[in-house]
């Protein structure tokens, strides 16, 4: 296991790291394609079983939270800071935050949210936050942490029939399910601020999970480094950018395509057509890393964004970025990193929201290899 996970030496205690290792080791003793303890049909898969790796703990070893309870905004504020990072979902106007410093820990999450069961997932090794709708074939799914990696990403398993689902595609890989695509729902990392002034009336998951972890400690931390190296990758390497520069990237009407954040940062607002559906591409001040100081509340602030369809009652709307708001040029109305109109002729309007998310660029390039890659207007 290389040390550079970690982000060199100063990023874990030493206990924790010689614990990694033993576990790793110990995970290859039994063999990755995981045959005991598991009723996976393993003769039905898309994939080599050899690109399963053994990512340290054991199956379960990281605890889904299977009932999750939630804390109003005014409680979740005593222990989560304003800037920390908080996966933002809003379902038929119910809204919930999954603080990162939560997520970090389990990974998955087992939800209903306005009426609607989901599923809520945090691959640390990615940056890939990725909400999906847990019904298939008329059975709601539940899910949990296989304990292995694939192209360094997070393999799920459902508790039904336990096949493995990779976390970023939401596709099924091995067993009865395989070639099922989970529904993608539209979710955002923003900081928890942010949360809390767009859905006032919103929920957060506690930190009551019923396990003792450390939250608001960062296990990963130096992780998000752009000259770091990807832990237990082996997969292709997209030349384009570094492994891990992140990139705003989704799927759209059979296209993919990646915004990288060292563009995004800097223009704030991209105005784009992909699949012949007009979208605006956010990226505001906001959310700090979940993966950079070993307390997040006191790591780099890199930013919260949102992608949505631009377009409202049918009229196209193009935005630029003034004074802190994005404001659209057809109706002067201005809009957060939500797609809430704050003030203007829309206040109160929300845009649609299109399921993206802010993925390190090997993860996202590596899944989605035909991906096209935004470059700014010279």
């Amino acid at each position: 296991m290389s040390v550079r996970r970690f982000g060199r030496c100063a990023i874990l205690s030493l206990a924790l790291l010689v614990m990694m290792v033993f576990l790793a080791v110990r995970a290859d003793a039994q063999g990755i394609d995981g045959r005991m303890n598991w009723k996976t049909d393993w003769s039905k898969r898309s994939i080599d079983l050899d690109e399963l790796m053994a990512g340290g703990p054991p199956k379960d070893g990281i605890p889904s939270i299977n009932h999750p309870t939630f804390v109003s905004i005014s409680e979740a504020s005593q222990w989560l800071a304003s800037k920390e990072p908080v996966i933002a979902l809003a379902i038929e106007g119910v809204a919930r935050a999954y603080p990162l410093q939560v997520m970090t820990w389990h990974e998955i999450a087992i939800d209903e949210v306005g009426g609607v069961p989901v599923v809520v997932t945090f691959c640390p090794l990615c940056y890939s936050a990725v909400v999906y709708d847990r019904r298939v074939d008329g059975q709601v799914l539940t899910f949990g942490v296989s304990g292995m990696l694939r192209h360094s990403d997070l393999v799920m398993f459902d508790r039904q029939t336990e096949s493995l689902w990779q976390q970023l595609n939401g596709e099924a890989i091995v067993g009865d399910y395989t070639g099922t695509v989970l529904k993608a729902v539209p979710a955002q990392i923003i900081a928890f601020e942010q949360f809390a002034q767009a859905y006032p009336d919103g929920s957060v998951l506690s930190r009551e999970t019923g396990h003792m972890r450390d939250y608001g400690r960062n296990p990963y931390a130096g992780y998000d480094n752009i000259d770091e190296r990807p832990f237990l990758y082996r997969g292709p390497r997209d030349k384009r950018l570094p492994p891990m520069e992140k990139v705003i990237a989704f799927s759209l009407e059979g296209v993919d395509i990646a915004y990288p954040h060292s563009l995004t940062r800097k223009q704030r607002v991209v105005n784009d057509e992909v699949g012949g559906v007009p979208v605006v591409v956010f990226h505001d001040d906001g959310a700090v890393s979940a993966l950079d100081q070993s307390q997040i509340s006191a790591s780099k602030e890199i930013g919260s964004t949102g992608v949505f369809e631009a377009r409202l009652d049918g009229a196209r709307l193009t935005f630029a970025y003034k004074n802190g708001r994005f404001v659209d040029h057809e109706t002067n109305s201005a809009w957060d990193v939500t797609g809430l109109a704050v003030s203007g002729s829309h206040k109160g309007r929300r845009l649609r929201p299109i399921p993206h998310g802010d993925f390190f660029s090997f993860a996202w390039f590596v899944f989605k290899p035909k991906t096209k890659l935004y470059q700014a207007e010279q």
